[in-house]
């Protein structure tokens, strides 16, 4: 398969499980079939040092205006979208196959946004419990007889 950025040949690599074609010695992006991206998207699926085994060149940079064609799927191509409701990282997605295509050092930015995602959600979760103590203590105190 050849690489949609750069044209450099991929390289089947498995990570925990999970196999992606990587481009190793061209650009360092990472193609993965459907649902396969789910599978290590955060942080605690898959350590970061299996992710950082991905050689690049910077010769290789893939131009990131130019249109991608999918690698699984002949003349179809990908299409550029933001990959959560945060518009923070820009992932290319096959419509035809549902796979997605992430230039390099995109995936350790999507497992960063989701980290904090988890991170203010444990937070808010901490907040409201507290606040339903309080409500409960509250409650407790002004329903007592004089």
């Amino acid at each position: 398969m050849k690489c949609p950025a750069c044209d450099y040949e991929l390289t089947e690599m498995e990570l925990v499980g999970v196999k992606v074609d990587a481009c190793h010695g061209g650009c360092g992006g990472i193609w993965f079939d459907a649902f396969e991206l789910q599978r290590v998207d955060e942080p605690h699926e898959v350590p970061a040092q299996h992710l950082l085994r991905i050689q690049s060149d910077p010769q290789f940079r893939g131009d990131a205006s130019r249109k991608r064609v999918c690698p699984r799927c002949d003349g179809v191509k990908l299409k550029r979208h933001f990959f959560s409701a945060r518009k923070q990282v820009e992932v290319d997605h096959c419509p035809n196959c549902a796979g997605y295509w992430l230039d390099a050092g995109e995936l350790e930015k999507i497992r960063a946004e989701k980290a904090h995602d988890t991170a203010v959600t444990k937070l808010k979760t901490t907040a409201l419990s507290m606040e339903v103590i309080r409500f409960v203590y509250r409650q407790k105190i002004e329903s007592r007889p004089d």
